[in-house]
């Protein structure tokens, strides 16, 4: 990222981690943006993002910083937002050592674990989390009963839920028993709940949910509640797969 050069502020705003370039065109539009003092009004509107003064509601966003990429294994029971009214733990209460503010890239379920990454690049973000990328995404799922290998069939094929068809995935059987089966499910969408959906649409209940792998990342022997820095081979592996070179 060359910050020495203008970019439209609608991009600087996601990058700095605030909010998606949509929203920030809605917060163009509403005179809720600042450049230097004055009100900006294009959409394509640029700066110089560490050298003009750009502000939200008469708050300066944040200067450019190194860009961080972490890898979490998120336990049970954290959420995934920044802010919770529940005030149940949250993801970054997790992150000790960081100096600059970090967000989760997408979500897991308050009662799902596995592997969640955190970042301050917000484009990176929007095309890990955006479904025309179609990021695999890989979960290790425990339910109730012995899974047919019907219900596997019909989760490769695509099941309809609520909010339209999920779409085609990968899914194993990794053990099976009269109580409780064991599978493995990839998805290239991320919708809330999806996995937990898709398995109740061929008639199991999920007792456990945990992501195993994102893009080409995979969780490995990372421990419950602890994170670690992305490698620069795995960076550059999961830029390639969202087209960022």
């Amino acid at each position: 990222m060359d910050v020495s050069k203008p970019m439209r502020v609608n991009r600087i705003l996601s990058l700095a981690g605030l909010t998606s370039r949509r929203k920030a065109d809605e917060w163009i539009r509403k005179g809720r943006v600042t450049v230097n003092g004055r009100p900006v009004r294009a959409l394509g509107a640029t700066a110089l993002w560490g050298k003009d003064f750009i502000a939200v509601d008469h708050q300066p966003i944040p200067r450019p910083s190194d860009r961080l990429y972490l890898m979490l294994n998120k336990p049970f029971g954290v959420v995934c937002t920044l802010h919770d009214p529940e005030q149940r733990p949250r993801i970054t209460d997790l992150i000790k050592d960081i100096p600059v503010r970090v967000y989760p890239v997408g979500r897991l379920d308050f009662d799902s674990l596995g592997l969640i990454l955190l970042t301050n690049d917000g484009e990176w973000a929007y095309r890990l989390s955006h479904p025309k990328y179609q990021v695999p995404r890989t979960y290790k799922a425990t339910v109730s009963g012995r899974i047919t290998e019907e219900a596997l069939s019909r989760l490769r094929k695509g099941v309809s839920l609520e909010d339209g068809p999920s779409g085609p995935a990968k899914a194993d059987l990794i053990k099976g028993g009269s109580e409780q089966s064991m599978v493995r499910i990839t998805i290239t969408q991320g919708r809330s709940r999806q996995v937990r959906r898709m398995l109740d649409a061929v008639g199991f209940k999920t007792l456990q949910l945990m992501r195993t792998a994102f893009g080409t990342l995979t969780l490995g022997e990372l421990k419950v509640g602890r994170y670690r820095h992305l490698t620069q081979d795995e960076l550059t592996a999961m830029r390639k797969l969202v087209k960022l070179g």
